[in-house]
């Protein structure tokens, strides 16, 4: 079933739910991406979950003309599309900046949400980055959107990743519109400041599903209640990569959700 709910400023948000079966799983992408890049968890969750995905407000067929695109305003489109479908309890599944978004969204959801799953979202939680280093990270977006989208996403991935899954993602995420894509991509990366605060008002687990590129401190996470795996040959879209293997820790995080 695809459908829409509104926003609480009023952008349209699209949404394809399937299956049956508690708790549903509401899956969240991350930043200048689609619903459909939890296609490989759909079909295998489905048959024993109700599964949502959903396009937040200026991403795939959703609407746009936000004022501010914060990772609080994107939290509420997660609860908007919880509560339009009339969800009980939830796992919220949350990539790259999705994570941060389901951080939001549970907070204001304290008596559905049973657990989070990251998607490779942090690999250490210690200092905020210098905003120094956010513009840094920036200024090639602002002069060339297009060739700095392209190159970013492509240095995501590992040696030897399949080259089709890698030009269907740079090229996507590469035609994003700058004029949302750079303010999105600012709050993102600054949201740092603020996630270690919002983790420690959590009363539900997290597990991160990191990919073993990057090294993980498992160490920095669990203090603040986030506990880790690894998938050792995936880069940064791992249940996309490599979504048989994604799925079974998934699965074994919802199964501890239970616990």
């Amino acid at each position: 079933m695809k459908g829409e709910a509104r926003s609480g400023d009023g952008i349209p948000l699209r949404f394809e739910a399937r299956g049956s079966g508690a708790p549903a799983l509401v899956f969240v992408h991350g930043w200048s991406c689609d619903r459909s890049y939890w296609d490989g968890q759909l079909d295998w969750f489905s048959a024993g979950h109700q599964v949502v995905a959903m396009d937040l407000a200026g991403h795939g067929e959703s609407g746009a003309g936000r004022q501010a695109w914060t990772m609080a305003a994107f939290g509420d489109d997660v609860v908007t599309v919880v509560q339009a479908l009339g969800l009980g309890e939830v796992v919220l599944i949350g990539h790259s900046m999705g994570g941060d978004i389901v951080v939001e969204a549970a907070l204001r959801l304290p008596d559905q949400v049973v657990g989070l799953v990251w998607a490779d979202v942090y690999t250490r939680l210690d200092e905020p980055q210098p905003r120094e280093e956010v513009e840094r990270f920036l200024t090639p977006l602002r002069e060339d959107f297009g060739t700095a989208a392209q190159q970013l996403v492509r240095r995501m991935f590992p040696p030897g990743a399949d080259a089709e899954l890698v030009d269907r993602v740079a090229d996507g995420i590469s035609a994003s519109p700058p004029e949302v894509a750079i303010e999105v991509a600012d709050h993102a990366i600054s949201n740092d400041r603020h996630i270690r605060a919002r983790l420690l008002q959590l009363t539900v687990p997290v597990v991160a599903i990191n990919p073993g590129r990057w090294p993980t401190d498992t160490e920095s996470l669990g203090r603040y209640g986030v506990s880790a795996v690894t998938m050792p040959e995936t880069g940064h879209f791992p249940m996309m990569e490599d979504p048989d293997t994604f799925n079974r820790h998934l699965a074994e995080a919802i199964e501890g959700f239970k616990g």
